[in-house]
């Protein structure tokens, strides 16, 4: 047997396992739209705390989106997270048709801590909800998102809850550039089995992570996870590890983020975490590497220059793929035409693997929101995975 075919044959397992996977799993997702907004007396109040760091683009329309919330027994936290653009009046001009919205100002940030986890800690201080909503400064929210989140909460005895979001902003390659990628997490952490309590998986998400007060607390809050700049995911782990009840459920139709205007913009984006994933740790990449080339990039020159047999399980390994992008983009409302991303996607994908770890390698940490970070005083935080 050639190696081209054991490859492809490789490849083309490995497709029809991750297939079998998502297809199976996401059915087994529930949606938030299946959840009733009734309101009564009675409920918990929630505390919504909102990081803003030079947001003033977006955050207007974020924090509309809280005010214009159904639920009533709701607090509105913002933490101006040392802004140097206008975010600071856009929050006072907001405040002053909305007195209850309250605004934190931070100043300066302590050592040891990154710049994030240090305000939705600060945040969580001042909360007096019995139920935290860490989001961040541009997610809009429908206005029965809380309502009927609480619900579930509730109803279901979860103790930690979050929600899949829709992307709102940018284009077609940036678009398909997402698909992929939240294809390849919902493999990596299986949402659909973080409900069951003797299941390893976790999850956590930026946009939407509703926390019990007592469950936050109980962990140790950011304080526990304040240098890791994956906090969304680290504090789903923490709750998951000390028995927590977890949650994940589609918020499409709920939550929308204009999560990266451009490519550029996203492989900016993601330098400062990407390699976080592998904690830092470099031997990782060349494994990774190799895996996605021969998985995502191969099929697709054995379908064009192979033969025989190679050729059959190159096409059946892409018919799987793109299948799969079908299903995602039609999930998302996004044209078919979208598919074309495919020719370009898995190399976006490497280059961002790749370049994440050459620059943090090379800089000795990462920069975000202005600061810098020092690998060494990183890679003493917890590992997000294995």
């Amino acid at each position: 047997m050639s190696l081209s075919l054991i490859l492809a044959i490789f490849s083309c397992v490995v497709m029809l396992y991750c297939s079998l996977v998502l297809a199976f799993g996401v059915r087994k997702l529930r949606r938030l739209d299946d959840v009733t907004a009734d309101q009564n007396s009675s409920e918990p109040r929630v505390s919504v705390i909102m990081p803003a760091c030079n947001e003033e683009e977006n955050i207007e329309e974020a924090v509309l989106s809280l005010l214009a919330q159904n639920y009533t027994n709701l607090e509105i936290l913002v933490v101006n997270d040392r802004s140097i653009d206008a975010t600071a009046q856009v929050l006072k001009r907001l405040q002053a048709s909305h007195p209850h919205l309250l605004i934190k100002e931070i100043s300066h940030l302590p050592p040891g801590w990154l710049g994030k986890s240090h305000a939705l800690a600060q945040g969580a201080i001042l909360a007096t909800g019995e139920y935290l909503l860490f989001t961040d400064a541009d997610v809009v929210l429908e206005p029965t998102t809380i309502s009927r989140a609480i619900r579930h909460m509730l109803d279901d005895q979860r103790d930690h809850m979050t929600l899949f979001f829709k992307n709102s902003g940018g284009g077609w390659l940036l678009n398909c550039l997402i698909l992929e990628m939240a294809l390849g997490l919902l493999l990596a952490f299986r949402p659909w089995r973080v409900r069951q309590p003797e299941s390893r998986e976790f999850i956590g998400i930026g946009a939407f992570n509703l926390v019990k007060k007592t469950a936050y607390d109980a962990v140790g809050g950011h304080t526990s996870i304040r240098m890791h700049p994956i906090d969304d995911l680290m504090l789903g782990k923490i709750l998951k590890e000390h028995g927590f009840r977890q949650d994940c459920l589609m918020g499409d139709s709920f939550v929308a983020v204009p999560w990266y205007d451009t490519v550029r913009a996203m492989i900016d984006g993601l330098q400062k975490n990407t390699f976080s994933f592998i904690h830092y740790r470099l031997y990782f990449i060349p494994p990774i590497v190799v895996f996605l080339v021969v998985v995502n990039i191969l099929p697709l020159y054995g379908a064009i220059f192979c033969e025989g047999l190679v050729r059959l399980f190159c096409l059946l390994t892409l018919a799987m793929k793109v299948l799969g992008l079908i299903f995602g983009l039609r999930r998302q409302g996004r044209p078919a035409w979208y598919l074309i991303g495919v020719l370009l996607t898995p190399y976006l994908s490497l280059y961002i693997i790749c370049k994440s770890a050459f620059v943090v390698q090379k800089n000795g940490g990462i920069t975000w929101r202005g600061c810098f970070y020092d690998l060494a005083e990183l890679k003493k935080g917890r590992r997000l995975y294995f």
